[in-house]
Formats: C-alpha cells, structure tokens, sequence
C-alpha cells in the first residue's frame, strides 16, 4: 500500500500553482447578459506590451528622496465598468528600472474570454516600489490607464496595429466612484498626465484554443508561466504556439472512502447537527411542526486539476455503503437504513462508502498535476408541513454539502504506485480548494454536544483507497473479462432495486444523456418540486413501498406513458454514472468518430544554407606543389600602372570602411577571376585520374550566369614523381577539336563595374555584396556531365580599400553530399509493427580542391563616356502629371495643323479639307494626319502599315464608323497619360505616389483600374507609412483615405472639387523568365585564348508596359499613369542542385541560418520571415515559429521527364511587408528516371534499362558516377538513330551495403549535352558469412602482414574462382584468380598493409565464380594494436 500522507505535503508543486492562480470570478449579471447576447464561446487574445513613456508623472515624497532603490511595476487586471468590480486575476511584471523617462516592458499576455461585452475594459497601473530599511517594498500608484478590449461589435476585434493608451492621474481605485458608474467614457471625469502613455497591441490568438482548457477564463498569464500539461518551450513563451503533452487514459478503481469514527457515527452526527440548527433557525409555520432532514445522495466529484482550473468537467458518481471487508454492494438491508434511527437491529451495518464501477481519467506525466476528490452529500428537507404518514408526501428542497476533499499528484513523486493501492487523507475544514466551496468541519462540530464522538486532530483520520493503473495496459490484459463485465452490468441494471414491485406495472427505463460524466446536476434542479418524486434513503419503508405524492399521482394508464416519455430518472432525480448508456439490443450506428492527428515530425535532411558552412579555404599544399603552380605560367593581375596588384592573405581579417570605398578615386573597378589548377582527391568509387576535363558554373552579382569551355586537367611527370602528396592539376583550356590551348593556361573570366553598369544608389549595395557574399561555383565533369562537387568563394578579399589593385589565391574544398542508409532487413516480427522510416545518414565528401586567384583593378572613369543613369528619367518616387496646354501628340486637329497639312497634300495630290467632299476625303485626311503626328513612332517600332491603315479608311462602312470615335479616343487618351521609366527586380517592391487632381468642379468618387496585378494601389495604413519611410519621401499622408468594396475592379477615392492627392502605388513581381541554356560546357570562341567564356542570358523579369486608368463616377477616364518597366538582373545569393526522379513530386526542406532585424534593438524580437517563388507551380512556405527555433522552407516542386532541368528562384523576406528580399536563392532541380535495385555487396547484379533515340543522329557515350561499382554495355561511344531503341545493360557490383543512389548519364560526345539521366535506387545487402577470422596486426608494422586461409571447392569438376574484397587499400591477394579441381584445396595467400594508428577494421573476402557471383564470403577482423 502506498501512503501519501498529508495531503500539502504531498502536493508541494501543485500547491504553489494553485495559491498563486486564484481567481475572482465575474459579477453574476455580466454573465448571464453575455448568455443572452448567445456569447458562450470564449475567444483567445493576446496583448502585447511593448514600452511605457512617462515624461512627466508626479513626484511624491518618497520619490523625491536620493539614495533610493526604486523600481516600477505594471499591474493589469479586467474590470466590469457597469458594474464596479475588478475580477479575474490580477497580473504584475517584473519590476524595473526607468531609463530615459521610458521603460521597456516587451511582455506579451494571453488570456481567453466569453464576455465579449463593450463594458468589459482592462485597467493597466503603473506602481513604483521603493526598498525601505526593514526589507518591505510597499507599492505607490503612479497613474493607470484603460483599454477597450470590445466594441458594440464584440467579434470584429481590433486590428493588429499598436495602441496607444493615456496615463490617467491617480488609482484605479477611483473607477469605484459612484460618478463612472454606467459611463461609456472616462475621458471627461480623469485626468490625463502630459506625455505618459502605453504603447500596445491587442488581437486574436487563435493557436491558444487548444490549450484553452488549460486555463480558467479571464486570468492574465504570460508565456513564461508554469502551466501544467503544456510542453516548455526554449524560447520561454510556450502560449505563443502552445504543445499540449500527451494525454494517456488511466483507470481508477476499487474506491472506498473511510470516515471516523464509522460511517454510521458520522453519518448520524451530521444529520444531528443539520436538524439542530435547522430547528435554531426561525421557518415561517407552526413552532411544533416537526422538519427532518434526511440524506439523499452519498456523491463522489472526481476530477483532474493543474492548480490552474480542471482540465475536464469532473466525474459525478454515486457512492454506495459497503460492509466491512466488503469490495461489492451491501446487502439491502444497509441499503434500506435510517441513519436518523437506531439501526442496531440491522445484522451488517455499512462500514464504508465505496464505488461500484471503475471511473476513466486521462492524465499527462506532469509533476503538478492533481488528481481531485471531493465528498459531497445531497440532503433534503420538507418544504411545507410535514405530517406523521409519509415523509415523502410533502414537497421537499434538496441542498448540497461539501464535507471532504483530497488531491493525490500522482506524477510527483516516483511512479512506484503501479498496482499498488493508493491511500489518501480527506481534509475539511474552512481552506482553499479546487471547488471554492465551504467544507463541513469537525472541529466546529466537537464543541457541540453529541452522543458520539467525533474524530478530532490527532485521532483517526478520513481516508480514501483506491488503485490506479493505464488503461492501455488493462485493455489489452483480457478483453474478454471486459466484455463478461460489460454483460454483467446489463443484467444488473436490468434487476434493479428501483424496479416496482410485484402488483405494479413495470415502468421501462430510458436512457440517460450519453455522456460518460453523467448530467451535471445543478442546486436548482434538485430543489424543483418536478412532476418526478424523489427517493428518501433515510425512509423506513423499502423503495417500491413509498407512495407517490398526491400531487403527482397518475392514473394506471397515463403512468406509463408520461413515465415513459421523460428523462429517465427511475423515480429519482439524480442520474447514476454507472447504469449503462444503452439499453438492451439498442445498438446506434454513428458515423465514427474524427481521427486525431498525432505528433509526428517528418523525417527529412534539411539542406543548410552555404552561409552557414563555407569550405575551407586555407592551403594545405606542399611547397614542391606551390612551386609548380606558380611556375606555369598563369597571366599576373596587374593594376592600371602596370604593376602587380597588392596581395592579400585569405587567412588574414579584412578591413572594410565603405566611407573609404566610395571616396575611391578609381571609381571603376574590373573584377577577375582566375581558375588555376585542381587537385584531385583519391575516392574509392573512381579511378586516380577522375576527372579527366572539368568545366565550371557560376553568376557573379547581377551578370548573366557563366559557362566555361572544357578545362584539361594537366601535370608534369617530373613533379608527379619527386612529388609524395597530392599535386594540383593545372588548368587549360581545350579547343574545338579537342587540342589543348597553347597560349597561358588557366581560366580567365572579367567583370566590370562602373558607373555606366550601376544604377544610382547601388554602388553601396555592390560594395555591401563584396563584403558579406561568397560566390558559389559548381563544378562539372566535362566528359560525363556528372557534378563533381560545389565550392564557394569569399568575395571581401576584392575590396580594393582605396588602394589601386588587390588579389587574393585561395585554395577552395569542393565538396558533394552523399546520402547512405543503414542495411535494416524487415524480419518476420516486425510485420504487424508500424513501418518504421530508415533514416539517411548524410556524409560530406571531399571531391577535390580548387586553386582560384581573384583580384580586384581600380580604373579611372572616362568623362567622355556617359553613364546609364544619365540617359534614364529621374528616379524620384513622386510623379507629377505634365500639364496639357494646346494639342497632345497623336493628331491635334486644329487649324494650324489642318493648314499645314493641306500645304502638304497638295504638293502629294492628295485632297483638301475644306472642300465640300463628304466621307471619303476627310477619312484620307485623318489617316494623313495619322501618318504626319506618329512618324517618330514608326521609327521606333518598325510600324509599316499606313496605306493599310488607309485602305481601311476608305473602306469604312456606316455600320463601323464607331471604329473612329475609338481611334479618336486613344488619341484624347494620350493627353492625359503620364508616362514613367521604372527599373524591376525581381521580388523587390517599387513604391510610387502619383499625383492625382479633380479637374471637375464638384467632388468626384474616383475608382482605379490596373490592368496588371504587378502594379496596385497600397490601401493599408501600416504598409503605405513603411514605404514612405523606406523611400523617404515627405509627402502627406491620409488614413483610411481608400474604400474597398466586393466586386469592384479596384479600390476607390474621394475627392473634392479640384483637390489633389497622392496615390500610393507599388510594383512588385515574383515571375520571371525560367529558361535556361542546355547542361554542358561551353565552346571556346575563335581568338579569344583563355579569356572566353560563355554569359548565358539572366533570368529576368520580363519587359512590360502597365496602365493605371484612374475614372470618375461616369466611368471615364480623368488620368491615365503608364508604367514603362524595364528589366534588370537580380543577385543570386545561394545556388542549390537537388536530383530528383522523374515525373514526381520533388518535397525538400532548406535549413534558413538564425536571421535577427538589425532594425530591432531587442535580439530576441521574433523577426518576421516570408518566403516566395518565382514559379507559381511549386508550392513554398515557411511556418512560424518561436524565437530561437530553426526555421526551415519547404518546397514541393512538380516532375518533369529526364532529363530535364527545372530551375527556379526563392525570395526570403525579412520585413513584413516584403519591400526587398533578403536573400534570392536559385534551385536547380534535375530530374532523372528512377531504377530501383536490391542486391548484395560483393555480387554482380545486372538491369537492363532503354535508351530512346532523339530527332537526329547522335554519337552517345554512357558514364557512371562510381565506375568501380557500375560498368555499362555498351562501354564505348556508340551511334543512337533517330526514334531507335537501345537497350542498355548496368551491370552493378557494390561493396557497401545500405541505401545508396548513383548515377548514369548518357551523353552527346560530339555537342556535349545530356541525351538521358538515371537515378539508381540501390538497396544493398549484407551477405551471409561463411566464415569468420580474427587477427591482429601491429601497428607501424612496416612491410604489413600475411596470412592463409584454406577454401575447398565444393564442386565435383573443375572451377576457376575470383577473390574479390570490400577494402582492396588494407588487404591484398597473393592470386586474384585461381583454378581449382572438384573437392580439392586451395590456400588463399593475404597480405594485409600496414596501418599507423590502432583500431579494428572487418574486412570481407569475397570468393566469386566467373560470372561474380559470390560462393563464399569470410569476415576477417584486424585488430591493430
């Protein structure tokens, strides 16, 4: 038996939660008005409180003294203003000081309220505390301030904007004056304090709804409270995005209740003491008219409790008395008792209360968490006279008393009550408890005079036993005792003692409310003298022997039916938890219940962004290598003078001051970059020559992305001999036909940047690119078109700091991914299991090391030369209609023109305008006119077709002359069109304001129109003041100035008779050009050496004309504003390459690195990230998260057939209203078509895979990315015809077992393009030993060891074998094939190679037949020691 003892003693934890979370309840009327206004959802908020400003708050005497220690303290609470009552729970903030007149409070409160009534108001006062020389810190009102949380609208809250709340002079002590009763507004009667206000934000938190259980309404909390049963978070504000913990069912039962010093002696000297004071107390009737109060029902509260509030209604049940020793029902005689009476004639008295069922909870392991009991009993008492016949004939009001109450936190102390029987000390007496109801005490009772003793303090205590185990655990134990149970209680229930006796009719029971708490039955529904009478327990007479009152008493032929028609009570009003929720054969066909989601995370490989993990770049090549490098010949970065530029250590910090930068006198700067040598690192999968030629890819800045030409990797024998380690490979450049180049080698590519390259004001974004950017490279075998690796660049080793040249060589890792997954064989016990997920373990390989030289040439700017800017329109934010005078360009039909205009005609034949010929004359005149006003036009645009225009003209029919009213419009139209030249990038937001006046004399409702999305008007408040402070413009501003209504092709604006106002207007687009040149190198240009490379076009955004038609209430048009956009590149900031099979889709998530606002003082501000892709077919999102927590992108990208590329942009976004992207990331998707394989390691398998033919004759070769593992056949170039068939053979030979992918590309050798791409899925094996070897090898052993191993051959005839081994680098054979007669030995020779460090190593020996397929396999283990 597990005693818990005290019960504060036991609950320490959940104790000190529960005293600091009392809380006041609401006035009684503010919640039955929020009932009738059908307000019984509670809704969550959060209120953000972000600084306090007191400039000039009162000083008091105690403030006026120096010398002390005096903080300030916010206190929030809810207040009913029609009523005059604070209620809920009163919050405080940690005290702090007041720097600047300002205190910084960055709190943020959640609570959650069904009174959504405008009356309901929250009062913040601000106290200061002063420390005084016996420790106390007493509290002084500096002022307080009121918020409105509810309009006459109390669901549409208020937006998400920030309030700012005045501080009112005094306590909120004084909102209790008679005066502010039922006043709608304080402002009049308080005083407010000049320049002291709040600063806040209150708005819906929806993600608080399913933790609202957890708390009690209208209390105050913030997210560092300790609430049980939500998960912690690392950021410290759990309410923020609340994770519930795991509830799990447990089962309560074989529950007794002990009460001192009997049952019967308690029972009696309770029921003593209520008849003696209801006799004390003066009733209205006869003073002799006898009035007994009797127990009605022994019930049982049992509920789960956090110390915040209950996490569920609590369970009701019924106690019954139980026998001593007794786990069952008493018999019927202690069913039958008067506890009033003597009852010692009875033969077994009740010595306990005890429970008949087992009671469902569901708990989470949380050390606070309380189970909660308490003991309630119903008592009833006569209303009127009560006569000497039947104490059941008169009406009777029942009433509830409380008399004990425990907790027991099960999770508090080591779980080493499983299976054990719990024993729990009752409490009662007049303290706090989880109900907030008075408890019956003994001690009060103990003064009184009583024929029995009491239990007192320090004598016997209530107890309570009980048992509680999982429920899972006891569902599984015996679903049969389950049912057998489940039957029992049916038949129970069907001879029940409250059925009639033999001479009634049986009254067929109905079924109670499914509900498996039971009704919650309230004071007043027990009080009611309903049409159902109630059953006395303490009535001498047996159940089936009391009488109806007269009131009530039916008929024989209404009994049944009015009894049969009611909610069921079986002739008493309170409904028994344990009776069965169906009856008999009554089995409901629902539609099932909802699934619940359970907490899963999925398992993914997050790819981290570059930034976080730059590669090396420090050297580690030998002096002999460095001495060759530098001795071959590469071209010297010289500066403008003709000298060498200054060198720079990539190992050393780098100074960057951009004042310095921009007072460069060499306001050009040429950028190169040199690509060197490459050294190889040895791979197990490839051969030591691999690779053969390379080729690289790159973008620098906003330059089109770069291509090299095929690159050979070169190295001088001599230095391959004398040289130990590894040698770079130096770079040249390879001809056409296949020659390497003869002039230097290396690859040269140049940049320049000057003033006609850069926009105004980008020249600080170019310097702040070079000094926080790197540069990703991506390397490419040339030959397979196979990506060896990827490396990236520091490029702030090119800023040139004013002086005239810099250069830097680095010596770069390239590195690759490789994903392999653990070999775990599904055996036949895990068949029922859930299908586990076989993670991928991700290794970073080192494919190699690049050698690059950057530098960085200052070149004076030529006067002559005019820059881009020069040549643009002024780019100002403001555009301002030109004013109209005379005429428009596009045909002005004045008199001049027309004078002009015949003078010409004339000359050409053609007619006069002034003569009398009607149509067809004064058509060709028009189209005349046309032709003169539009020739620059036609210039421009190439526009040829005047005489068809003409001929049109002529031949205008009646009917169409609508057709020149139009044409004549466009023409009025270009008057009052305002043109304006604006440069694009993608993703990044251009904030315009365009000037619009009413010409009109009386106001005018103006409604815009635009005929692209791209371009809208910014109707938000918030949004509009962000970008003038972005773009600085010092215009004025109106709120609300814009009307939104449904249907309407835009928003609309008031304005008055010629006034002008500024519309806000924003270009942003996410779309942008996906096309991409073919994958492969490029080819070297004639004459252009080492210095060529090929620039693909960017991917921009496209080139477009918008108009903005701005229209009166008539519907025509009184400004027009064309935007004239023009394309520019954008700055890639990361690449990312992910292969993918074909024709499915592509789920990824990329790790975003830890981003904080450098606008925000507060590091710990959540910094609002949004994501957006340039492809409106793929799905990106991003989810928010706490502070703290890493954040990942997830893209889901549709297939597309091998072997295709999809490549695609991804915008970051740091601010919120997404003016400018923080980072563009751009995705390269290669899609591949997918073979799956299963085999085993050391054993050749083979797949036949078709290779289809193109349009055109192609010369194809096919290459693996582990030709030590995969060999294909065809193995040499071999022709593909048009539309033709080639089947492919992959013969595959592992030698690491797990989940790995490879490749297969077939390639174009003569144009160097992919022709098709394959993904092979491998699923490789262990193989089933044989044999298994231990031996050790000492380590520095020098020439290594050697040992033997017999092998027989197991055949009759003669074989011939192969020796094959996973570590051909530790372990070597003496005969790699031998020849062996039927049933003879053979003695396999093993040399193992030496090692330098110790450990253990298992290598495998392989001994296959001639088609490598394995007959025996040993497992050698070598301990170096």
């Amino acid at each position: 038996m597990v005693k818990t003892g005290d019960v504060l003693n036991m609950a320490d934890g959940w104790k000190e939660v529960f005293e600091r979370s009392r809380v006041v309840p609401p006035p009684s009327q503010t919640v039955r008005l929020a009932l009738d206004n059908h307000f019984t959802q509670s809704h969550c908020f959060q209120l953000s409180l972000s600084r306090l400003a007191a400039a000039h708050l009162p000083q008091s005497k105690e403030m006026s003294g120096g010398g002390q220690d005096v903080t300030h303290q916010l206190r929030v609470t809810l207040f009913d203003r029609n009523h005059q009552r604070f209620f809920g729970k009163t919050w405080r903030s940690p005290p702090q000081r007041m720097k600047n007149n300002k205190i910084s409070l960055n709190e943020v409160l959640y609570f959650h309220t069904s009174l959504l009534l405008p009356s309901v108001v929250m009062v913040l006062e601000l106290v200061s505390l002063s420390s005084r020389p016996d420790g106390s810190r007493p509290a002084l009102g500096r002022g307080f301030a009121v918020l409105e949380l509810f309009t006459n609208r109390p669901v549409a809250q208020a937006a998400d904007q920030v309030r700012r709340l005045n501080l009112h002079h005094g306590s909120p002590r004084s909102l209790l004056h008679p005066l502010l009763k039922d006043k709608v507004d304080y402002g009049n009667l308080l005083k407010t304090i000049d320049g002291a206000h709040f600063d806040c934000v209150v708005k819906k938190h929806p993600a608080l709804n399913p933790a609202m259980h957890l708390l009690p309404e209208n209390v105050l909390v913030s997210g560092n409270e300790n609430i049980p049963g939500l998960a912690t978070s690392p950021t410290g504000d759990a309410l923020l995005r609340p994770q519930l913990l795991k509830m799990l069912p447990f089962t309560l039962n074989r529950l007794t209740i002990s009460l001192q010093p009997s049952l019967e002696k308690f029972e009696s000297q309770l029921l003593h003491l209520i008849n003696a004071d209801c006799h004390n107390t003066k009733q209205p009737g006869p003073e002799s008219t006898p009035r007994t109060v009797i127990i009605q029902e022994r019930r049982l509260h049992v509920g789960v409790h956090n110390g915040w509030c209950f996490l569920d209604k609590p369970h009701m049940v019924v106690l019954e008395p139980l026998a001593s020793g007794s786990r069952g029902r008493s018999d019927s005689a202690s069913k039958q008792s008067t506890l009033g009476k003597d009852s010692s004639a009875l033969s077994t008295l009740p010595q306990t209360l005890g429970l008949r069922k087992s009671l469902e909870l569901r708990l989470t392991n949380h050390h606070a968490l309380a189970i909660v009991f308490q003991l309630e009993y119903v008592f009833s008492a006569p209303i009127g006279r009560e006569t000497m016949l039947s104490a059941t004939s008169v009406p009777r009001a029942a009433f509830l008393q409380c008399l004990r109450w425990g907790i027991w936190c099960p999770f508090q102390e080591p779980a080493d009550w499983k299976g054990e029987e719990i024993q729990l000390v009752l409490r009662g007496g007049a303290e706090p408890n989880p109900h907030g109801v008075m408890v019956y005490s003994t001690e009060m009772s103990a003064k009184t005079q009583s024929p029995a003793p009491l239990s007192a303090p320090g004598s016997a205590q209530d107890t309570m036993k009980f048992r509680l185990s999982s429920s899972l655990e006891r569902t599984a134990s015996s679903p049969k005792a389950s049912l057998r149970t489940k039957q029992e209680d049916v038949l129970r229930h069907r001879r029940s003692p409250l059925s009639p006796s033999r001479g009634q009719k049986s009254i067929p029971p109905a079924s109670p409310p499914e509900s498996p708490q039971g009704p919650g039955l309230s004071l007043s529904q027990l009080a009611a003298t309903s049409r159902y009478p109630t059953i006395s327990h303490s009535s001498s007479a047996l159940p089936w022997q009391q009488s109806f009152p007269s009131l009530l008493h039916p008929s024989l032929l209404a009994s049944a039916h009015q009894l049969s028609h009611v909610a069921f009570s079986g002739v008493s009003n309170i409904a028994h938890m344990e009776m069965d929720l169906q009856r008999e054969g009554d089995v409901s066909q629902d539609e099932g219940d909802q699934l619940q989601e359970l907490p899963f995370t999925p398992v993914h490989a997050p790819v981290i962004t570059l930034g976080m993990n730059v590669p090396s770049s420090c050297s580690i090549s030998s002096k002999c290598s460095l001495a060759h490098l530098y001795s071959a010949g590469f071209p010297d970065i010289l500066d403008s003078a003709g000298l060498a530029a200054e060198v720079l250590d990539p190992t050393e910090h780098v100074p960057f001051d951009l004042q310095r930068e921009e007072s460069d006198p060499f306001q050009g700067n040429l950028l190169v970059f040199q690509f060197l040598a490459f050294t190889r690192t040895p791979v197990a999968d490839v051969g030591p020559d691999w690779p053969e030629n390379i080729y690289f890819t790159f973008q620098f800045y906003r330059f089109p992305p770069v291509t090299s030409q095929q690159l050979k990797l070169l190295t001088g024998d001599k230095v391959q001999q004398k040289a130990s380690g590894l040698v770079p490979c130096v770079l040249a450049s390879i001809n056409r036909d296949g020659t390497v180049n003869s002039g230097p080698p290396g690859l040269q590519v140049q940049f320049r940047v000057d003033r006609a390259f850069l926009k105004p004001g980008e020249k600080r974004w170019f310097l702040r690119y070079l000094a926080l950017h790197t540069m990703h490279i991506d390397i490419w075998d040339s030959d397979s078109l196979l990506l060896i690796g990827s490396t990236a660049v520091e490029l702030k080793y090119m800023l040139r700091q004013g002086k005239s040249g810099v250069q830097a060589l680095h010596e770069l890792e390239v590195l690759t991914t490789d994903y392999v997954g653990e070999d775990a064989l599904l055996t036949s016990a895990d068949a029922g299991r859930q299908p586990a997920l076989s993670p991928m373990t991700v290794h970073t390989i080192v494919r190699g090391r690049l050698h690059i030289r950057t530098g960085n040439i200052g070149c004076p700017v030529d006067p002559r030369r005019r820059r881009v800017a020069d040549l643009m329109a002024s780019h100002s934010n403001i555009i301002t209609p030109r004013k109209v005078i005379g005429g428009f360009k596009g045909g002005s039909l004045s008199s001049r023109n027309i004078l002009r205009l015949n003078a010409r005609l004339e000359m050409d034949g053609a007619c006069n305008l002034n003569e009398p010929d009607g149509g067809r004359r004064k058509l060709n005149c028009m189209a005349a006119v046309h032709r003169r006003e539009s020739k620059e036009e036609a210039k421009v645009t190439g526009w040829t077709k005047e005489p068809l225009l003409a001929g049109q003209l002529y031949h205008l029919k009646p009917s169409e002359r609508h057709n020149k009213a139009e044409g004549i419009a466009n023409m009025l139209s270009q008057a009052i069109t305002t043109q304006h030249l604006l440069y694009a990038n993608l993703g990044s937001a251009e904030y315009m304001e365009f000037v619009l006046k009413n010409p009109f004399n009386v106001p005018q409702t103006v409604s815009i129109h635009s005929d692209d999305p791209e371009l809208s008007a910014i109707t938000n408040t918030e949004e509009w003041r962000y970008f003038k402070a972005r773009a600085k413009t010092l215009t004025p501003q109106v709120e609300n100035m814009f009307r939104s209504e449904e249907g309407a092709p835009g928003p609309r604006v008031y304005l008055r008779p010629k006034e002008s106002i500024h519309i806000p207007l924003k270009y942003q687009s996410f779309l942008c050009d996906h096309t991409m040149a073919l994958q492969g190198p490029s080819f070297q240009p004639t004459g252009k050496g080492s210095q060529a490379a090929k620039k693909n076009l960017s991917n921009i955004v496209a080139a477009k004309t918008i108009k903005v038609t701005f229209k009166a209430e008539d519907g025509k048009p009184i400004a027009i504003f064309q935007v004239n956009v023009e394309p520019t590149p954008h700055v890639v900031d990361q690449t990312f390459r992910l292969y993918h099979p074909e024709l499915c889709f592509l789920k990824k998530a990329i790790r975003l690195p830890p981003w904080n606002d450098p606008t925000v003082g507060d590091p710990d501000v959540r910094t609002h990230i949004s994501v957006r892709c340039s492809d409106p077919n793929i799905i990106c999102q991003t989810r928010m998260l706490a502070p703290g927590e890493p954040r990942d992108v997830y893209l889901k990208v549709p297939g597309s057939p091998s072997p295709n590329i999809k490549m695609f942009f991804v915008m970051v976004f740091t601010d919120k209203w997404m003016a400018a992207p923080a980072q563009i990331w751009q995705l390269y998707v290669h899609f591949l078509e997918r073979v799956d394989l299963s085999c085993v390691t050391g054993q050749q398998s083979c797949q036949s895979v078709v290779l289809r033919g193109k349009q055109a004759v192609r010369k194809v070769k096919c290459f693996s990315s582990h030709p030590q593992e995969i060999k294909v056949d065809p193995q040499g170039v071999f022709v593909l015809p048009p539309a033709a068939v080639q089947e492919l053979q992959l013969k595959l030979q592992p030698w690491r077992a797990g989940s790995r992918f490879l490749y297969v590309n077939a390639v174009d050798v003569n144009n160097r393009r992919l022709v098709t791409a394959w993904l092979l899925c491998l699923n490789v094996h262990r193989p089933v030993l044989s044999k298994a070897f231990e031996m050790c090898v000492p380590v520095g052993g020098g020439r290594g060891s050697s040992r033997k191993i017999t092998y027989t051959n197991p055949y009759t005839s003669h074989r011939s074998f192969l020796l094959r081994t996973d570590h051909p680098d530790l372990l070597q054979f003496k005969e790699e094939k031998f020849q062996i007669s039927g049933g003879e030995s053979y003695t396999i020779g093993l040399r193992f190679a030496p090692s330098q460090s110790p450990g253990s190593v298992e290598i495998l020996v392989y001994v296959n037949n001639l088609q490598e397929k394995t007959e025996e396999t040993f497992c050698v283990k070598v301990n170096y020691y």
